[in-house]
């Protein structure tokens, strides 16, 4: 009897024991849930960038559009230019009476305006044929015009009744014809709405440029293309460009900047009279374009001597260096300097 008592007491005990351990969660072999494991989301990749095929600039918002080449004046009377800055590229050539004129051409970046715009020369054709886009220009001789058109471009002439011309006030006639160069890319033809190709090789992200790797410092180069005109370069180490002088004084913008490019190109090149002249009577000079001569690239604040090559009107300008290797250019705008190879001179400081 006794011994049963013991035996009830102590299994109310476990009882009463087990229903505190219940009550305080203090279960044996109780486990604390664990929390799943997060995971992260990986980032999404960065968008694919492109390059612009003139300056070999990345972007990651490309514009399919043709490329504009537009005549751009360089007479004292013409100073300071609009949008030279903004574009791809900047051809000088020598014109009658020693003067220079430009041929500027526009694709990644438009400016708002453009000017003043002159006549078309009988270089012109060779210069932007590798392009492939529209050539818009104010005046020129019927056989310029039309070499213009047989070259496979497009003419957008002021005096063929072309629209997006216009005259500005402060400035008298011929230097005052300007125009938004997007209303001249409104009137593409459907024959000239791609992207041109590349003209130079540009350095990628992931190479240098020919002239940094392999070329010589430099800081400055003295261009004489005729008799009047004397352009000079120097290197800007803190803009990384090199800023253009005309003789002594800076060449400048009508926005007040200095005119800038990455690269300078200069090409030596011959140069003959034609049997036309202009109103003054002056003979109109054409650059012969097609074949070869010697060159000079300077990007990067280095200069490295080349080599250059175009085997018609419609291919571009072939770079090489010395040995034979193609050259690359700083990714960015370049200016072509047409040098005469007989009166003309390069001097590198």
């Amino acid at each position: 009897m006794h011994r049963l008592r013991r035996t009830s007491r102590a299994v109310a005990a476990l009882a009463v024991a087990a229903g505190l351990a219940s009550s305080t969660g203090c279960a044996p072999h109780a486990t604390t849930p664990q929390a799943a494991p997060t995971t992260r989301p990986a980032p999404p990749p960065p968008p694919p960038t492109f390059p612009w095929p003139l300056t070999g600039v990345e972007t990651t918002q490309p514009v399919e559009r043709p490329a504009l080449a537009v005549k751009i004046e360089n007479s004292p009377e013409s100073r300071p230019q609009s949008g030279l800055n903004s574009a791809d590229l900047v051809w000088e050539e020598v014109v009658e009476g020693g003067i220079t004129r430009f041929v500027a051409v526009f694709h990644s970046t438009l400016p708002p305006e453009i000017g003043p715009i002159r006549s078309v020369r009988p270089m012109d054709a060779a210069i932007a044929a590798p392009l492939h886009g529209l050539f818009a220009f104010s005046g020129g001789q019927r056989p310029f015009v039309e070499a213009v058109e047989d070259a496979g471009l497009q003419v957008v002439s002021h005096d063929g009744g072309a629209g997006g011309f216009y005259r500005i006030d402060g400035r008298s006639a011929p230097h005052n014809v300007y125009a938004n160069p997007a209303d001249f890319l409104a009137q593409a033809d459907p024959a000239h709405t791609s992207d041109p190709i590349e003209q130079f090789s540009m350095a990628s992200s992931a190479d240098q440029p020919s002239a940094l790797g392999t070329g010589t410092p430099a800081g400055a180069l003295r261009l004489e293309l005729s008799g009047m005109s004397a352009p000079s370069w120097q290197w800007d180490p803190t803009l990384q460009v090199w800023l253009r002088s005309e003789g002594n004084a800076p060449a400048m913008q009508a926005d007040g900047q200095t005119l800038k490019a990455t690269n300078v190109v200069v090409l030596r090149v011959d140069i003959a009279n034609t049997r036309y002249t202009d109103p003054a009577g002056n003979p109109v000079p054409e650059t012969d374009m097609v074949g070869g001569g010697e060159a000079l690239v300077a990007s990067a604040g280095h200069t490295l001597p080349a080599r250059w090559s175009k085997g018609s009107d419609s291919d571009r300008v072939v770079l090489t260096d010395l040995h034979g290797t193609p050259i690359l250019l700083a990714a960015g705008t370049t200016w072509i300097e047409l040098v005469p190879t007989r009166s003309g001179s390069v001097t590198v400081g």
